[in-house]
């Protein structure tokens, strides 16, 4: 009797810490990419969107220089509009987001420091507006670097579906 109750309390724990593949959806990469991580991933309407980095600013400029992706406030402009359209695919909004990481990488125009103000900038035209009030819970650190060079910010956001 004591090793049956021992086994079913421990199918219980195995099962109630489990999920099936159906409550986990996976976004593939936009554009057929094979890189190998999704762009995000939704556990019972919990979206865990992926860091997203910004789109050149002057894709004519020289690569990895400032002209090319822009300053910090102009690179945090393009994520979070990237972001914006990845949630809108998933029939979400800004407003659905609850919890925000921005990695700042150190600006040489700033003497290596991070441009806080300049995210700020872009940060407060989608965060905190008369449109959009909902603010997330965020953290914003400085980082060494990138994967391309030149690149100040990438962000992850976790969204949750209304129900």
């Amino acid at each position: 009797m004591k090793k049956s109750l021992m086994l079913g309390a421990l199918a219980m724990v195995l099962g109630a810490g489990s999920l099936s593949a159906a409550e986990i959806k996976r976004y593939p990469l936009p554009g057929g990419s094979t890189f190998p991580i999704s762009s995000a991933v939704e556990v019972d309407g919990t979206v865990y969107q992926s860091g997203m980095v910004p789109a050149p600013k002057d894709a004519k400029a020289p690569k990895g220089s400032a002209a090319y992706w822009g300053d910090t406030e102009v690179q945090t402009l393009s994520v979070l509009s990237r972001i914006e359209a990845s949630l809108k695919e998933k029939g979400l909004g800004m407003g659905d987001v609850v919890k925000m990481t921005a990695f700042l990488v150190g600006d040489p125009a700033k003497g290596g420091h991070m441009d806080f103000e300049g995210f700020m900038k872009g940060y407060t035209q989608y965060f905190g507006t008369k449109e959009q009030p909902n603010l997330p819970s965020r953290s914003a650190v400085q980082i060494a670097g990138l994967a391309g060079a030149g690149m100040l910010v990438e962000i992850e956001v976790i969204a949750v579906r209304p129900k």
